[in-house]
């Protein structure tokens, strides 16, 4: 990684103002898994307009709020993806249907009854989609200087503004990245 960057599960990839890519402008994606072979995650500030009712009736009460899908990236965007919150962290109270990717943080099985596996969680967004990159991709790509790398927050997944999140993200971090969440999107508007 450049100047000594590490990347984690559970940490945010911010777009930096020169990525223009339409698929990643202005989004912050929490990476879910990353190995030798790649890297998974799942944009956090673009919420759809579909109500997750008219996909998913079953996990109505349990998505949200907002209670929609999220566009969670340009892979397999005809698939939906479960991320949720579950407090317990003994191995053996792994609530069924539920696989833990990081701290209180996974992936929720969508063939799973919601009467099983709902009780156990505290939180869940359902995302159309993902955001994939092959091996060395991501890491060329936050070399170029597509990406800022920080550390997320538990309110980052959930919160309910997820429109303001990419401002609100490089708005707590130190020095310059501060500076740059007063960028207009459109720079000839400065």
């Amino acid at each position: 990684m450049p100047d000594g960057v590490t990347m984690r599960a559970g940490d945010l990839l911010v777009a930096t103002p020169a990525l223009l890519d339409p698929n990643f402008e202005r989004t912050v994606v929490l990476l879910l898994d990353l190995d030798e072979n790649g890297a998974l995650g799942v944009v956090l500030n673009r919420p759809s307009e579909v109500r997750v009712g008219e996909v998913l009736p079953d996990w109505t009460d349990i998505a949200g709020p907002p209670d929609v899908l999220f566009q969670g990236g340009p892979v397999s965007t005809d698939s939906a993806l479960a991320v949720a919150v579950a407090p317990d962290r003994e191995p053996e109270l792994e609530p069924v249907g539920f696989r833990r990717l990081y701290e209180d943080v996974g992936i929720v099985d969508l063939d799973t009854p919601t009467e099983i596996v709902a009780p156990a969680l505290r939180g869940m967004r359902i995302f159309a989609g993902y955001a994939g990159w092959g091996e060395e991709q991501l890491r060329e790509e936050i070399r170029e200087g597509s990406w800022f790398v920080v550390p997320s927050e538990p309110a980052d997944l959930l919160g309910t503004d997820p429109g303001g999140l990419w401002r609100r993200v490089l708005r707590r971090q130190p020095g310059a990245l501060a500076w740059v969440s007063t960028q207009p999107a459109d720079p000839s508007l400065n």
